[in-house]
């Protein structure tokens, strides 16, 4: 394991002094180049700050008008049925919408139920099976100026629901219930 740090260590340096030498030798100007980049960066960090601000706004709004709570409580029994946890529900619902907000709900969950737990093995499995789809849209879509993501979001939602149920399954299969 002490080879794995140290290339892991090494990997970025290595591959910046790789990319200079590779556009110097090229006849590329690489400084040039890099500022650039730097710049166009900048202009497409502030392009995207409205369609952030109007993301967290609206996690913001979904959560304290407590649509989240009616939302868990209706599907609730439905969920007993199939025997998954309703805990993990909120999880579900935020994770296509926020990284941050998902990864605080999964800390949480694995806190209070601990991380040997069904649920805790579940919430952290459901973290690394989907994505934040409406954030990755907002973001790159807006960057890119894109206004029509209909199939787009249909298709993240779907591979979001695919990766929840695949979850549920072989934590199921692999753990158990209990």
């Amino acid at each position: 394991m002490h080879w794995m740090t140290t290339i892991s260590v090494w990997m970025i340096p290595i591959l910046i002094c790789f990319i200079l030498i590779y556009g110097t030798a090229k006849k590329i100007p690489t400084y040039e180049a890099f500022v650039e980049g730097g710049k166009e960066g900048i202009t497409m960090s502030f392009s995207i700050i409205p369609f952030l601000v109007g993301m967290l706004v609206a996690i913001s709004v979904f959560r304290a008008s407590g649509a989240l709570d009616f939302i868990v409580q209706f599907l609730k029994p439905l969920l007993q049925m199939l025997h998954i946890p309703a805990e993990i529900l909120p999880l579900a619902i935020i994770r296509p919408i926020s990284g941050t907000a998902a990864l605080g709900m999964t800390s949480d969950l694995i806190s209070f139920h601990g991380p040997d737990s069904f649920i805790g093995r579940l919430a952290a499995t459901i973290q690394g099976s989907t994505d934040t789809t409406f954030y990755v849209l907002t973001v790159y879509f807006g960057a890119v100026g894109i206004k029509k993501m209909g199939d787009a979001v249909k298709v993240g939602l779907l591979a979001d629901l695919v990766g929840i149920i695949a979850a549920i399954i072989v934590v199921t299969l692999v753990f158990g219930t209990k």
